[in-house]
């Protein structure tokens, strides 16, 4: 796998989707997986579970590098920051005694590095911005608070209708939020101050988005909605590109995620199945069995042919020739993951 996973991203083609499978299974977590990132250059992945952890992976390996427990506050949305071993941390517990819906972690030594204090209710979106130290988090308290790393106090406030979802681009320019309605706005991040200069709706859609995504090329615009419908816009004009309606799954929201070059999509589903979609031909390229039921969680890693699926397991899916036996030095997680999966 170390060496198969490295195949680079522009070599991805409809074969090599279709031969995505499991590779790995880590089905030791005490409940639902909440949310997951990948570090943007290092071979990381942190995830944060309702069993209250916050766990490491290297990826290249499928190895389980670090577990921490926060048992006071919970572990709900989650995201790295540019440091391989710090990630920003949402709160599910004790937030009107602390106030503490934020917190700075670092994984290395299990300590807080500083607490962000403003919402009142839960964050159910966070994004850090990919050049500087600043971030976002969109709270049910209808309020989208951006703030910088390295101070405690809020450095901006949005307020709106709904559930806000935030995203920056690629390049940190630009933040998207998504608020009632299906609108989608679009902010200068040096000058969001001025209010939004572009403003998107999904036409015929008033379902809430709950997950955005840009393109790596901030071409493409990525929207997931609480009824489990999939769209796919131009990021400059906001016209939609393609769209696909997945089965619902009440109580769940799933995830999609563009693969590293922008030319797939992969989605759950509330029937438990994953889907691909060719975004330039606008056809379902395969459907696989999650083998996990509803994925909740699903991204693609940013720099390998890799993507990761969570419901309460977490699976690492990879190009089927890179499978165990087919070259040396595969992990003892990967070798019981084939027996795992065929025994689902």
């Amino acid at each position: 796998m170390a060496t198969k996973t490295t195949m680079s991203i522009t070599e991805l083609n409809d074969e090599t989707v279709r031969s995505m499978s499991i590779g790995a299974v880590f089905s030791d977590f005490g409940g639902k997986i909440n949310s997951l990132d990948f570090h943007r250059k290092d071979d990381l992945l942190v995830t944060a579970s309702e069993d209250d952890s916050v766990r490491l992976y290297d990826i290249a390996n499928a190895k389980l590098l670090k577990t921490t427990y926060h048992k006071k506050h919970g572990a709900d949305c989650i995201c790295f920051t540019h440091h391989p071993s710090s990630v920003i941390c949402s709160s599910r517990h004790n937030l009107e005694s602390t106030g503490e819906a934020l917190r700075y972690l670092s994984m290395y030594d299990n300590r807080c590095l500083r607490y962000f204090k403003g919402h009142k209710e839960r964050v159910v979106s966070l994004c850090m911005s990919p050049v500087n130290d600043s971030f976002m988090s969109g709270s049910l308290d209808h309020s989208v608070r951006i703030w910088d790393l390295r101070v405690n106090a809020c450095q901006g406030v949005l307020r709106l209708r709904g559930r806000p979802t935030v995203a920056y681009d690629q390049q940190g320019l630009v933040f998207a939020v998504a608020m009632e309605g299906g609108a989608i706005k679009l902010f200068d991040s040096r000058s969001y101050d001025k209010g939004p200069f572009d403003t998107f709706l999904v036409g015929g859609d008033t379902a809430e988005v709950c997950d955005i995504k840009f393109s790596n090329d901030g071409k493409s615009m990525l929207l997931t909605t609480t009824n489990n419908n999939i769209y796919v816009l131009d990021a400059y004009g906001g016209e939609k590109r393609c769209g696909f309606s997945l089965e619902p799954s009440p109580n769940t929201t799933i995830e999609a995620t563009f693969t590293p070059d922008g030319q797939y999509v992969i989605s759950g589903s509330g029937d438990g199945t994953l889907h691909a979609w060719n975004i330039m031909m606008r056809n379902e390229v395969t459907a696989w069995n999650s083998h996990i039921g509803i994925a909740a969680c699903l991204k693609w890693a940013p720099r390998r042919a890799m993507f990761v699926a969570a419901s309460t397991v977490l699976t690492f899916w990879i190009p089927n020739n890179s499978k165990p036996g087919a070259e040396p030095g595969s992990t003892d997680a990967q070798a019981g993951a084939q027996s795992e999966q065929i025994g689902q």
